[in-house]
């Protein structure tokens, strides 16, 4: 990887306890794919959470 991540996708969804753990799965059994999912607060949506997924 040289560092680089282009973005594919992103998607709002509302913001659960346990999203984070969905994110933490998906990015351990996808590296090998050149994939990595990440995961913020949405801008200027409370209760929201921006799920981005990068191609490596």
């Amino acid at each position: 990887m040289d560092g680089k991540l282009s973005v594919i996708g992103t998607h709002v969804c509302t913001a659960t306890d346990d999203l984070y753990l969905l994110v933490d799965f998906l990015n351990r059994n996808l590296k090998d794919k050149g994939v990595i999912f990440g995961l913020a607060k949405a801008p200027n949506q409370p209760g929201k959470m921006l799920l981005t997924l990068y191609r490596a």
